[in-house]
Formats: C-alpha cells, sequence, structure tokens
C-alpha cells in the first residue's frame, strides 16, 4: 500500500484490485499465531571490518554480501476486502519483509499488512508461503509475521547504535514491485523525528535513521544491512519531492519491542502522566537553568503517576532512570518502554536546584491533546 502523510511517503506499493501476476486463491482472514521467541544461530556473514570486496576488474562490489542476504528477504503481497456501493472489491498491495528467525518470523512495516485479508511471503521467485499475523504495534509501524516453514535463511539483528554516520549501509526490497532490488549508500543521518519528517502521526513513536540508499515505495518493511549483513534498520519512509533521502526504524527499537509483539502480539506501554515539552530559550532565562536540555513539564495529570511522584509545571526533566538524553522524544520513548508498575528515579531541575523524584509508571491511557503534545 502506498500511503501519503503529508510530505512523507510510506513505502508500500498499491497494486489495485488485480495485484502481481500469478494463481491468487480466494481472500481469507489471516488469524493471529502464536510464536515462540526466535532462537536458532544466524547465517554465517564476513566481520564488520572486511567492508566491500575487490572484484574481478578492482572497483569494490558488495556482491557477495547481497548473495548471503537474498534469500533472506521475502516480497510481501497482500489483499483487502472493502464493500462500496453494495458490491464486494479486492485491493491488493505490496512491501518487503526479512526473515529474522529460522523458524518462520519475519519484520515488516505494520502498514504493509494494516486491514489485510490475506498475505503472502513469496521467497525468491516463485515460492510463495501464506503468512499470518503474529502481532503488531502502529505507533511504531512494527508488523512480526510467521509461515510455516523451519530452517529458513535468515538475517541477524545489528546494533543500529554502533553505525556511524558515514558508514555504507544497503537496502534490499520490492520497489513498485522490483522484486529483489539492491541499492547502496550511506547513512545520511540519525535521530530524524516527527519534528524533522513533517506529516508523521503524532500518535507514533520516531528516532529515524536517514539514508540516500534508494528506497522507493514497496521497500516498506525491507532491511537497511551494514557491512557485516545485520540489519540496522527496517525501511519505512521517503519524502516524495526529494532525491534520495529515505528514513528507517533503528533495529535497536524493535529489538525492545520484539518480545512483547511475539508473546502478546501487541505492546503494553507505560505513562508518567505529565506532558512535556522542549525547553526554549526563555525558559532557560526565565528558570535560570544551568543549561538548554532537558523537557520541560507543562501539564501534569490530575490523579496520574506524575502527581502523585510530587511533579509539578515548570519542571525541567533531565534524567530518566540513569538516561541523561532526555528530550521530549527521547523521554517519551524511554517512558514506554520502562514497564507498567516500574519505580524509576527521575532528576529535576526546580527553583535552580537539581533534584530526583520517584515516580511508579502507570499504563498510558492515549488520548488526542497528550499524542500531539508528546505525553510521557
Amino acid at each position: 500500500m502506498r500511503r501519503s502523510l503529508g510530505a512523507v511517503v510510506v513505502l508500500g506499493a498499491a497494486l489495485g484490485c488485480h495485484g502481481r501476476p500469478g494463481r491468487r486463491e480466494a481472500p481469507k482472514a489471516a488469524p493471529a499465531a502464536s510464536a515462540a521467541a526466535p532462537s536458532a544461530a544466524p547465517i554465517s556473514f564476513p566481520p564488520a571490518s572486511a567492508g566491500p570486496t575487490v572484484g574481478p576488474g578492482g572497483p569494490p562490489t558488495f556482491a557477495d554480501l547481497v548473495a548471503r542476504a537474498n534469500p533472506a528477504v521475502v516480497f510481501i503481497e497482500t489483499e483487502q476486502a472493502m464493500f462500496g456501493r453494495g458490491r464486494r472489491i479486492v485491493a491488493g498491495g505490496v512491501g518487503t519483509g526479512f526473515v529474522f528467525d529460522p523458524n518462520g518470523l519475519i519484520l515488516t512495516n505494520h502498514h504493509v499488512v494494516a486491514n489485510a485479508t490475506r498475505i503472502d511471503a513469496v521467497f525468491g521467485e516463485e515460492d510463495r508461503k501464506r503468512a499470518t499475523v503474529v502481532g503488531t504495534d502502529p505507533p511504531t509501524d512494527i508488523a512480526v509475521l510467521r509461515v510455516d516453514a523451519r530452517g529458513l535463511a535468515h538475517l541477524p539483528l545489528g546494533d543500529s547504535d554502533g553505525v556511524r554516520v558515514g558508514d555504507w549501509v544497503l537496502a534490499i526490497g520490492n520497489p513498485f514491485s522490483l522484486s529483489h532490488t539492491v541499492s547502496a549508500g550511506i547513512l545520511s543521518a540519525r535521530g530524524r523525528t516527527r519534528n524533522d519528517v513533517k506529516g508523521l502521526d503524532p500518535t507514533g513513536y520516531y528516532d529515524y535513521l536517514q539514508t540516500d540508499a534508494s528506497i522507493n515505495p514497496g521497500n516498506s518493511g525491507g532491511p537497511l544491512l551494514d557491512l557485516a549483513g545485520r540489519v540496522i534498520g527496517i525501511n519505512t519512509a521517503i519524502k516524495p519531492e526529494a532525491n534520495s533521502i529515505g528514513f528507517a526504524i533503528p533495529i535497536n527499537m524493535v529489538r525492545e519491542l520484539l518480545p512483547q509483539i511475539i508473546q502478546h502480539g501487541h505492546v503494553k506501554r507505560s505513562a508518567m502522566g505529565v506532558v512535556v515539552a522542549s525547553v526554549k530559550e526563555e525558559d532557560v532565562s526565565r528558570l535560570g537553568l544551568p543549561r538548554h536540555a532537558g523537557a520541560i513539564v507543562t501539564r501534569v495529570t490530575p490523579g496520574g503517576p506524575g502527581e502523585r511522584a510530587g511533579f509539578r509545571v515548570d519542571d525541567v526533566i533531565v534524567g530518566f532512570a540513569g538516561d541523561p538524553g532526555t528530550g521530549p522524544n527521547r523521554l517519551r520513548w524511554l517512558t514506554s518502554v520502562a514497564g507498567v508498575g516500574k519505580t524509576v528515579r527521575v532528576k529535576v531541575i526546580r527553583d535552580r536546584h537539581e533534584m530526583e523524584l520517584a515516580v511508579t509508571l502507570g499504563e498510558l491511557q492515549q488520548r488526542p491533546e497528550e499524542a500531539s503534545s508528546g505525553a510521557p
């Protein structure tokens, strides 16, 4: 599916009613499947320091890496049944996924499989397997699928924090239904949020990697690889008016959510019960802050965990459970994955003094005003 979000396009490509050539069965609902935690060792890849190999004529080549990674990348085809003007309409879409566990578990984007009545994962050219949804997390646009197969080629999950801006990266996917298309580029930037990428759903969580590797509609859900063949991101969005600006979900975000998605089919998020915003220049002088950092509390939810812990409006949060990276976006993410019922220590600056508050986190009850304000 191709879905416009203002200036951003998420990368599943619409096929219309007929889809990719080949025999299709009547659509039927894909039931949720239970899943065990990923096991088994990944396939062997060259060390990260190896980089591209040198071809016979001298120029560097990524061919060996691609040959090893390609079998784990799948073409995803979906069907959605809709009703309009008294008749049933079957629409199709395409995207990409990749096997991350040899026992049939596949990662892709939520928007690739949302509302699908049928999901097929195509391995190679013609090996078509029916896929079922294990679980999804719309706020991060992650979905886990299962196919009935064992011993599959699969990709190891890497460390997105360890990749530097300027490092080589490769994307493999199915842009415009051109299966197993490979493109290379560099990591162009990191930490892109909805402040940088306009038009995103304000209830989502964003910490995008930016790359100039060519990605297009249909690449959604495909892997962004480092030079050791490890997945460091899931390709998700582009800026259609720009050249070579694509965005990927960091795999470290995915790692944090996978256990819940696999076990429960969804993510249960925790919350502090406060609304925060970026610290502005006028806040620094008005509150006598020692530095321009942190997240300022703009509202405390009555009766919530934050009020019980003693938070006040104009408290500036500068640390959460030992993590100093407490801008509003980072704080919102840290709070959401810390765990319902967990007590954490939060460092704040109040009346020019630094202090700590202990807050026992509640369960996130999303409200529109909190979603748009960045409420942790």
